[in-house]
């Protein structure tokens, strides 16, 4: 995929649950994650990526553990709880209907008559 595209209200907190879902993560590790699974369409900025963990932390969506990294650093590491993989697939699941619904609108042709 070519280009970027700009991120839409609400879908921060899914591309997160989403990279942290495919194995254990830390802070960076997501932001490079999702650059990797949207094919770099999607780029997130540090700003906005780290108060997202800490308030799907807080929600209960993320368990996290300190741990240390491939360059030898400390980080903290993220995990998905229970309840973040329910959120994941009720997420998941609104986005593919709202993706359907779309699709049928934008490929909408004029009637003849």
């Amino acid at each position: 995929m070519t280009g970027s595209a700009e991120l839409l209200p609400g879908t921060l907190d899914v591309l997160i649950l989403k990279s942290v879902s495919l194995g254990r993560l830390h802070g960076y590790g997501v932001l490079l994650r999702i650059e990797q699974i949207t094919g770099g369409a999607l780029q997130i900025q540090q700003g906005a990526l780290y108060p997202a963990l800490y308030r799907l932390e807080h929600q209960g969506m993320l368990k996290s553990e300190w741990g240390v990294s491939d360059n030898n650093r400390r980080a903290k590491y993220y995990q998905l709880t229970a309840a973040g993989r329910r959120r994941l697939g009720d997420e998941v699941d609104s986005w593919n209907r709202l993706a359907a619904a779309m699709k049928l609108a934008l490929s909408a042709r004029p009637q003849e008559g």
